[in-house]
């Protein structure tokens, strides 16, 4: 089982500014999983009771003489501490930029290894970035967990499958700054949160506890997949009742949320997302949030990285 490869700047700027401090606001710990085209950071995958993230890059993305072999078609997963993996980055890239200036211009590497750590009689996999300078090398090692068995990495596989099932119905979100302050002021009134999403292009969200019901609307949305036009005559009702008037007649999902999910979700802006799309997968399953980059200097979708979550439901289907 061997891989190595050179972080491109691009690469490196991607990581250690944009991506791993949004993964690192959806868990501690995740898979990385490493195919021969793609590098993928997974969280929670395999449980389904948190928010699940997949952040994905084509390996050019990220790397350039990228060379990956395993017996299990070229795949490798194994686990990993993203804010370790966020430091050796970001300490490597200041070492790259100390003394990597001229015809010694300086590149990180990046390696699986295995090395007897002190005091112990087991060798252990790391993942090592290496930075050559002008007259010595620094390598950093981030340990990881012991290599997915064939078994497990196909477990991983499956479930990554599965959770690119798209919503028949995706709403726009161009201002995710307007909905972060909403969820900030919710996050104080009460645990769960509505969410409905019409195929008129509506996104409606809403909390509610004995005291209080708090509710944003976002109408007009650009709409992917499955739309219809909103009827005329419920465009003098209020939001809740349009709402509600939707899901009776099939033209609406709405599913019950964790406030604390929602909020997470949101943080993904780290990692710099020109705009979301939300959806509620068929007989809500769940909420998905697919996240669009565009190539910089144009509104053209960035196909080379995306960034989802899905948000688990709980009260399936209930309106």
């Amino acid at each position: 089982m061997k891989f190595k490869a050179f972080l491109t700047e691009n690469g490196v700027n991607l990581l250690e500014k944009r991506f791993l401090p949004a993964l690192d606001k959806m868990g501690k710990i995740c898979h990385l999983y490493l195919t021969r085209d793609h590098t993928m950071f997974l969280h929670n995958l395999l449980s389904g009771n948190e928010v699940q993230s997949i952040a994905q890059f084509r390996k050019e993305a990220l790397f350039d003489d990228y060379r990956i072999s395993s017996q299990n078609e070229d795949r490798i997963a194994f686990a990993v501490d993203i804010s370790l993996l966020h430091r050796a980055i970001r300490s490597s890239v200041s070492i790259c930029t100390e003394f990597g200036n001229g015809p010694t211009q300086n590149r990180l590497q990046i390696k699986l290894v295995k090395k007897l750590p002190p005091n112990c009689t087991q060798p252990m996999p790391f993942l090592t970035f290496e930075t050559k300078g002008y007259k010595s090398a620094v390598i950093q090692d981030v340990p990881i967990s012991k290599p997915l068995s064939r078994a497990e990495v196909l477990e991983l596989q499956t479930a990554l499958d599965m959770a690119q099932d798209l919503p028949q119905t995706l709403v726009q979100i161009q201002d995710l700054n307007q909905l972060q302050n909403f969820v900030d002021r919710m996050k104080h009134v009460g645990d769960l949160l509505n969410v409905s999403i019409s195929k008129y292009g509506d996104l409606y969200v809403q909390i509610s506890t004995t005291l209080i019901t708090l509710g944003a609307e976002f109408q007009k949305l650009l709409v992917i997949g499955e739309q219809v036009d909103a009827p005329a005559e419920d465009r003098h009702l209020s939001a809740q009742t349009r709402s509600a008037r939707a899901i009776l007649r099939g033209d609406a999902q709405s599913v019950q949320v964790s406030v604390k999910h929602f909020a997470k979700s949101l943080q993904c802006h780290l990692a710099k997302p020109d705009c979301a799309f939300y959806g509620i997968a068929p007989q809500g399953a769940c909420l998905t949030v697919i996240f669009q980059f565009f190539i910089p200097g144009s509104h053209q979708t960035d196909k080379s990285i995306s960034l989802h979550c899905r948000l688990p439901v709980l009260d399936p289907g209930s309106s």
